[in-house]
């Protein structure tokens, strides 16, 4: 199928702006936003203190990135599923459980990519 539609600077602008939407209302409705939002400025504060390589900052940065879009794809599939039914139903209970379980793995991966670069110096500091 062929998209019709001229390229204009004025609609890729206003795609920006839905997008900036999207994350203000992911803060605003999302708890889990909160938390994780909590855990990057603690990650980036740690950061800061132990004067963190490029290469451990890019990791970090990564595994960060991932708990976001994978949190994010989440509250998107959980909301898509309420809108679909709202009443029980294990096909969309599997569905969210996944959902969230893509999130878990995300967090854990970001959390052993902290744990490996942190201990060592903090470990460090303490001997």
């Amino acid at each position: 199928m062929k998209n019709n539609k001229s390229f204009s600077l004025r609609a890729r602008g206003e795609s920006f702006i839905y997008a900036v939407e999207g994350i203000k209302a992911f803060f605003q409705e999302e708890h889990n936003a909160r938390i994780h939002l909590a855990a990057t400025a603690f990650v980036i504060a740690l950061s800061i203190v132990f004067r963190l390589s490029s290469i451990e900052i890019i990791a970090l940065t990564i595994s960060i990135g991932f708990v976001w879009v994978a949190e994010i794809f989440n509250t998107v599939i959980e909301k898509a599923m309420d809108f679909i039914s709202i009443e029980k139903d294990n096909r969309i209970k599997i569905i969210k459980d996944l959902s969230a379980a893509a999130v878990l793995i995300a967090a854990l991966v970001a959390m052993l990519t902290g744990c490996l670069i942190f201990i060592p110096k903090i470990l460090l500091c303490i001997s």
